[in-house]
């Protein structure tokens, strides 16, 4: 069933149905991301939290249109050019009892800034055992590279930035960003990176290696869950090595789905 067409005085309404109608009309990736950017901060953050409040509610009833709107959210919330706005938006939520936007930005109890930073490897790194120790502005030319032994090779590099264009490079494989997602322990700036690719967060393998990660900071992993399917859900709550706010996230998910149809084979039926 269609959603009821919005009030013609309530912005945030417009907003959320603009979206949903216009994001999945569009075949880049890139550009729904800022799309969804310069709507959300054109609004201002009131408007903006009420509209994805309607967005997230509707995504968590598996609504086809508000999930594609939320995974273009997705790489906004891994930036932190971003972060100002993005705690606006939590605070409106707060305060205005937007329970669905709540859930989609929720993060760890008691944390009042965001994650911590890792010290950033600014050292000389070789690449070969007793090799010359390459500078950041070499490994991050070098990550730009075709050449798939280089690419191999900077897969575990510690710094953000070569990661940021080694996940620009045409070359590198959904393997590749499975191993960097996956990389345990996890710098929560590399996690950022991973997350602030919409290129790679649409690739399913991608988006479980990085929620199942214990080293992806809740913040980035919690609105994830939104695009996973129900027994993808079920693998999050189960898993004990994540974090608890994680699973359950994933739990009340799991518990705001629609029923599944019923299986005309008297099978269990997927989503």
């Amino acid at each position: 069933m269609n959603p009821a067409p919005p009030a013609p005085d309530d912005p945030s309404a417009l907003l959320a149905a603009r979206l949903c109608k216009v994001v999945p009309a569009l075949a880049d990736l890139a550009m729904r991301s800022a799309l969804v950017l310069r709507s959300l901060e054109a609004a201002g953050a009131p408007t903006a939290a009420r509209a994805l409040d309607d967005i997230a509610s509707r995504a968590e009833q598996t609504d086809p249109a508000a999930r594609e709107v939320i995974a273009a959210l997705l790489p906004l919330l891994g930036d932190p050019v971003h972060a100002a706005f993005i705690s606006a938006l939590r605070l409106v939520a707060k305060d205005a009892s937007l329970l669905a936007l709540a859930r989609l930005l929720r993060r760890k109890n008691k944390q009042a800034e965001p994650h911590p930073t890792s010290p950033i490897e600014h050292r000389g790194i070789a690449l070969e055992p007793g090799g010359r120790p390459l500078s950041l502005g070499e490994r991050r030319a070098l990550a730009r590279r075709p050449s798939r032994a280089i690419l191999d090779k900077l897969l575990a590099d510690p710094h953000p930035r070569v990661i940021e264009n080694l996940l620009a490079n045409p070359r590198l494989t959904e393997d590749d960003v499975v191993r960097i997602a996956a990389k345990r322990p996890q710098k929560p700036e590399i996690a950022s990176e991973v997350a602030r690719s919409a290129r790679w967060m649409a690739r399913a393998r991608v988006r479980m290696a990085f929620v199942l990660n214990p080293g992806t900071p809740a913040e980035l992993s919690v609105p994830v869950l939104s695009q996973l399917l129900r027994h993808e859900l079920v693998e999050v709550a189960e898993a004990t090595q994540v974090p608890g706010v994680l699973r359950s996230a994933a739990l009340d998910l799991l518990a705001r789905r629609p029923p599944l149809p019923p299986d005309p084979n008297g099978g269990a039926s997927m989503q």
